[in-house]
Order: C-alpha cells, then sequence, then structure tokens
C-alpha cells in the first residue's frame, strides 16, 4: 500500500475544531487548559478534550494533544496527571518538549506514542537518532530545513511532521527567549508576546519610517505536499491554534485538494490570513528579504471580505462516510436492519414484526426514502440491499427508529474501533538521588567568542574554557593545559557532516570535552569519544528533566535562566548542575541574518535597533548557520552569588570584552571587587517567567 502523509489541523478552540473535521483533516493537535504552547488560545477543558476525542474517533481522525511547555518541579504532578487524563481518553500521542514528559511517558504509560515538539530543536540526524532512543515514535522538524534535509531525516526510521502552512518565527523554535527577557512572557512556556512583530532595524528608528527586520512572511508548501509525501513525511501540519475557524477551513480544504491532485484556491487562503504573501523560502534553501513581510492593510481588508464565504462554505461542508443499509423484512420476524461504514464496522438492530399490509405494500424506494434521512450524522447514504416479503407493510415512524438505532451504535462502534486507552501506572518521580548544595565552592567556566580574547586571560581561575568549534583547534595552541578547553557546540547546524569532520580535528589536537547544545550532540559526543556537559539550550526547568540528561550520559548541566534562583535552591540534583551568571543572554537564533536582510552587509552595524531606542548586538553569521541575537542589558550577579548555593559551576559568556575586562570579571566572580557594568542586569532569576 502507498505510503499516505495525514494532514494535521490546528484546534484552538472547539469551533476550530468543528471547522477542521467539516474540512476533512485527517488528524488535529490541541492543548489542554495548561501546559500547551499555546496558553492564549481559548484550548480545552477536560470535558471538551473528552469530547474532543468521542468526536474525532467518531470520524477516523487523530487527536494529539500538545503538552508542550517547559515544566517546573512545582507542577510535575500536575503534568502528570494531564498525561494520565489524556492516556484514559484515548489520546493518539502527545506532543512534548520537556524531558519530563520523555520520562514519565516512559515509566508511566508506556504505550502512550509521544512525539518530540519542534521546540526541541530536531533538525539533524544525529538529533532524529536521538529521539528515537528516547523513545519518541516521530520527530516535528524544525522549520527552517530545505527539502534534501526532510527527505534524509525521514529515511531514519522514524516519523516526521513537518510544518506546511502558518506562521513562521524569526528564531529557530525553542531557542528564542526574547519575549522572556523582555516582558516575562516565555515561549517555551506558551506565552510568547511576539515582540518579533515590532519594529527593529539595522540602525535607528525614524518614526513613521519603522521596517521590520525580524517579521517573516507566513509560509506556504501547499504545491509541495505530493513531494513530501513521495518523500515519506508522515504528517504534514498546518500552524495556527491562535486563528479563527475560517482559516483551519480553508488551510485544510487546500492541502486536501493539494494532495489528491483537485484545484485548491491558495488566493483564498492568503485573504484569510497573509502578511503581504507567502515564502517558501527555507524549503527551497532560498533565504534573503523575500521572505519577510508584514500585516498590511490589503492584507486586512482582503480578510474582512473573504471571512463571511469561507464560514459558509466550512458549515456547508463535511467529510461524510458511506454507509451501506442492509434490510430484512419478512413475514414472522423481527425487522432486521444492518449498517455498514466504509471502514467495513457492521451492527444490526432488530424491531417490530412487519404486518400485513392492509394498504400500499412497503417496496424498497419507500424504505430507501426513510434510511437516506442522515442529515445530522457523519455518514451519506451509500445503498441499500431490501429483502422484503409480500404485501408486508412497515410504519415510517418503526423505520426512522431503527435508522436511529442503527446509526447510534454504529457510532458507538467508531469510536471503539479508532479510541485506544493506555494504562498509566502511577510512579514517584521526585525520588531522585541528590547532590549536596556547592555553597561558595562554585567553579567558574568562561565561554568565549573569539581567539582574540584568549590571548592574555588568567585561566588559573577558571575550571573551563569553552570555544565556539570554529576556533577550537587554534585554540589549543594558546592555551597550555588543554584538559580545560571544551567545544561550545552551534545551537543549530545545516551540515553535520562537515561539524564532526572539524570535531574530529579537535579531538585529534587534545580538546576532549564537549559543551552539547541540543539532544543530537549527545550521540555525537558519545560516537566521537568527548566528555559530555548539557549546555543552557536543553531548557532544563526540573527535577526529572535533570534526571534524564544524566542518562543521556550528561557529567553536568547547565539549568535553564528563565528559572528563578529560588526555583534552582530547590531543584534536586542527581547530577552537578550550574547556571548562566554573566553576559549577554541569547534573545533569538535565527537562520535569516536579520541585518543583512534589512540593509545589507555593508551597510552593518554589528546590531539592531528597537522602537525604544535600545541596542541589540547581533553576532554575525559568517563562520556560522546562524545569526545570534543578544540582549541589549548584561547579566551580572557577582554580588548574588549566594542566592545560588544549590549551583556546582558558573558560566561567564564573553561577547565583545577584551583580554583586560575578562579578567576583570573573573575576578569579581572569584570575590573580589569589580567593576559592575552600566546596563547591568538581574535576567529572569528574580522576576521569574509566566
Amino acid at each position: 500500500m502507498a505510503h499516505k502523509a495525514e494532514i494535521l489541523a490546528p484546534c484552538g478552540s472547539f469551533e476550530t475544531l468543528e471547522a477542521a473535521l467539516r474540512s476533512g483533516c485527517d488528524a488535529v493537535y490541541l492543548g489542554g487548559e495548561k501546559f500547551s504552547a499555546r496558553q492564549n488560545a481559548a484550548n480545552f477543558t477536560d470535558e471538551q478534550l473528552k469530547e474532543a476525542v468521542r468526536l474525532c474517533h467518531l470520524r477516523g481522525v487523530k487527536v494529539y494533544q500538545a503538552i508542550n511547555t517547559v515544566v517546573f518541579d512545582e507542577q510535575l504532578e500536575e503534568c502528570k496527571k494531564a498525561v494520565k487524563f489524556a492516556a484514559e481518553i484515548g489520546v493518539d500521542g502527545l506532543i512534548t518538549q520537556d524531558l519530563a514528559l520523555v520520562k514519565i511517558c516512559r515509566e508511566c504509560c508506556p504505550d502512550l506514542e509521544y512525539h518530540a515538539s519542534t521546540q526541541m530543536t530536531i533538525h539533524s540526524e544525529s538529533g532524529v537518532k536521538m529521539a528515537k532512543n528516547l523513545g519518541f515514535s516521530r520527530a516535528v522538524l524544525s522549520r527552517e530545513l530545505p527539502e534534501h534535509t526532510i527527505k534524509d531525516l525521514t529515511a531514519l526510521g522514524i516519523e516526521t511532521e513537518v510544518f506546511v502552512h502558518g506562521a513562521l518565527c524569526m528564531s529557530v523554535s525553542g531557542q528564542c527567549y526574547m519575549s522572556a527577557l523582555i516582558g516575562s512572557r516565555s515561549a517555551n512556556r506558551g506565552l510568547c508576546a511576539q515582540a518579533c512583530r515590532l519594529p527593529a532595524q539595522g540602525d535607528k528608528i525614524t518614526k513613521g519610517q519603522e521596517r521590520y527586520a525580524l517579521s517573516l512572511k507566513d509560509m506556504s508548501y501547499v504545491d509541495k505536499l505530493q513531494r513530501l509525501e513521495k518523500d515519506g513525511v508522515s504528517s504534514l501540519k498546518i500552524e495556527g491554534r491562535m486563528k479563527r475557524p475560517e482559516y483551519v477551513a480553508a488551510a485544510v480544504n487546500c492541502c486536501k485538494n493539494s494532495l489528491e491532485n483537485k484545484p485548491y484556491d491558495l488566493k483564498a487562503l492568503e485573504a484569510v490570513f497573509s502578511r503581504g504573501g507567502f515564502t517558501d523560502g527555507y524549503y527551497n534553501g532560498r533565504l534573503g528579504r523575500e521572505m519577510f513581510g508584514t500585516r498590511q492593510k490589503e492584507d486586512v481588508s482582503a480578510t474582512a471580505k473573504i471571512l463571511p464565504e469561507l464560514h459558509e462554505l466550512y458549515r456547508r461542508c463535511e467529510k461524510r462516510t458511506k454507509a451501506f443499509f442492509t434490510i430484512k423484512l419478512q413475514e414472522s420476524s423481527p425487522a432486521e436492519l444492518s449498517l455498514r461504514d466504509s471502514e467495513g464496522n457492521t451492527v444490526t438492530v432488530y424491531g417490530d414484526i412487519p404486518q400485513k399490509a392492509l394498504k400500499k405494500a412497503c417496496d424498497s424506494d419507500y424504505v430507501k426514502k426513510q434510511l437516506s434521512k442522515l442529515g445530522d450524522t457523519i455518514y451519506e447514504f451509500g445503498g441499500l440491499e431490501a429483502a422484503i416479503g409480500k404485501d408486508l407493510a412497515y410504519p415510517a415512524s418503526a423505520l426512522n427508529d431503527l435508522r436511529r438505532q442503527a446509526v447510534e451504535k454504529l457510532d458507538q462502534k467508531r469510536i471503539d474501533f479508532f479510541t485506544h486507552t493506555a494504562d498509566f501506572t502511577d510512579k514517584a518521580l521526585a525520588d531522585l538521588p541528590t547532590l549536596p548544595k556547592a555553597y561558595e565552592h562554585k567553579k567558574i567556566r568562561i565561554m568565549l567568542s573569539k581567539l582574540s580574547q584568549l590571548e592574555g586571560v588568567d585561566l588559573d581561575k577558571a575550571e573551563l574554557v569553552g570555544v565556539p568549534i570554529e576556533i577550537a583547534s587554534e585554540a589549543v595552541k594558546i592555551v597550555s593545559d588543554k584538559s580545560k578547553l571544551m567545544i561550545i557546540m552551534p545551537r543549530f547546524t545545516f551540515d553535520e557532516k562537515a561539524l564532526c569532520e572539524k570535531l574530529s580535528a579537535a579531538k585529534e589536537a587534545g580538546v576532549t570535552k564537549m559543551l552539547a547544545m541540543n539532544i543530537g550532540h549527545c550521540l555525537i559526543a558519545n560516537d566521537l569519544g568527548f566528555e559530555l556537559h548539557a549546555g543552557y539550550s536543553f531548557n532544563l526547568c526540573n527535577s526529572a528533566a535533570l534526571d534524564e540528561v544524566k542518562k543521556l550520559g550528561a557529567k553536568d548541566c547547565t539549568v535553564s535562566f528563565e528559572l528563578k534562583a529560588s526555583q534552582i535552591e530547590k531543584l534536586k540534583k542527581p547530577i552537578e548542575i550550574g547556571f548562566v551568571a554573566y553576559g549577554r543572554l541569547p534573545l533569538m537564533l535565527t537562520a535569516n541574518c536579520p541585518i543583512r536582510n534589512d540593509m545589507g552587509c555593508k551597510n552593518c552595524k554589528g546590531k539592531l535597533f528597537d522602537r525604544t531606542g535600545r541596542e541589540f548586538p547581533v553576532r554575525c553569521p559568517k563562520s556560522r548557520d546562524c545569526a545570534e541575537i543578544l540582549n541589549s542589558d548584561i547579566l551580572y550577579l557577582a554580588d548574588k552569588l549566594t542566592d545560588f548555593d544549590n549551583a556546582d559551576y558558573m558560566e561567564l559568556h564573553f561577547y565583545e570584552e577584551n583580554a583586560h575586562r575578562i579578567n576583570e570579571i573573573i575576578k569579581a566572580y572569584s570575590g573580589e571587587r569589580g567593576a559592575k557594568p552600566e546596563n547591568a542586569t538581574n535576567g529572569l532569576y528574580y522576576r521569574g517567567v509566566l
């Protein structure tokens, strides 16, 4: 049987669920009231989730529940209850980000499928393989990937899910901290404030002449769905849990028709929502200015014009399944009606014994007229086989009653057929071995950006010195104690083969330690024989996730800087932990350099400006696959270290600092008096995130 990709529709409310089902989707994804990465959507109560599963399974449509935010320790038990409920009501799979969910699913509910969310930044061979090793049945791939990479990753023995239509984040998913650092609304907690849609540009903003260097057009691969299906992709995902039912209906309709090689109306889809058109730049590997766009007056007008038309379209339209009737009306025997759907599910009901006709005897046309009244059901009349005795009468009301009984019975049979509940065994998550607090004995690790920073830096007080892979082989020649060197892995790479070649060269030169920045790096470290340390981009926010990282082979790990200091203090430590204590925290990681696309490299000032006049340094992607946008303020905690007694080490990140300034900062964090930056911030360690 030929491979068939599913059309996966977003449902942020019950009305959008209805629109998706009426339009003919194969699967839906939705979220409960908590732990969903779209907390601003209406979402579903427990009772609504239960009803959603019933309605979807009645139609043979799968339901995936997104429990895909990072979770704090104090929420683990509640999160576990959410998984238990999903298993009990027959959800077909979970979409997850936090490694704690891997632990919950594996240990408490091994029969429930779980999918690796796009927030896990899975974009490489190592990432897909590690997802498979962790028990994920499917990986939702990063949006930045070109076709050939999608095809290669799909061949690795795990289902892949690819976004084919909807909004494009400027940042790689799972690696955006802009909303959190600017307004405490964490994207990793489902509360992104979309600061990227506000004015930003490579020079100071003049009122009335604003540019939008961080706003991408919506993506659309509607014309490429057959190629993706041919490449083996399992799920074609439409983004948009915050969107209207009309948007969902239009997107599902377009995707369905495209996949079935029927005409589709992309103009209608563009009218319902776009930002000056659509882009397929990532898929084709053509990055650049044409990928950027904002919502224009013309877009808003087009939407207002087409919404009523689309509303009527999805209200009138519904995908139905064929229903085939077989009836026996024989003298002296109870009436017998069988109903079969197109999947082969069959039910039989019985009624009163037919009577001799006093006037007109019933025939197949009379029976068909009553049985074909299927208006409020999911069925359409597919045919009738009738065995009717001579000169018999059967009331229309009795036939209607038989039809209703048969439909109800078949509904339940279909729901039972498509619903697979999973057993849940409650196991304690907090029962973890805990290392003692470090108190004042914190080790210092310095993270450098360029080779020149190594010249003249006093490394005596540094336990480890992190350097990017691009300069690792040269750094070996400068640092006398090679055991201190650690390679900082790139958070995203398009050419993993070239990366591994550089790693092998660095290993031969004497570097033995790696700071992994995603789950795929754990596999690479193991294969190449590096000592493994896990970085901040794992987004580790709870004790159960720390335990999972330990199982991946990490010697220690840096917790998320979205945690409050008080939360770090309460973490149970099955592994040594550290925290980012100094530097410009990352706001975004993006495959599209915002400055290059805004004003060109020749005019680059190395920074972005927002509407308030703040300046955000941009780390040039010349020797990397992605540009990094850094915070305008510098994290400084040298005077707050006693609030982090549970941490075993601290990371000091240096971007533009020279050797002299680096030495000053190291002294400050070693207990000596140091010069605090003018634009210092405590980050999120005291205000936290929502």
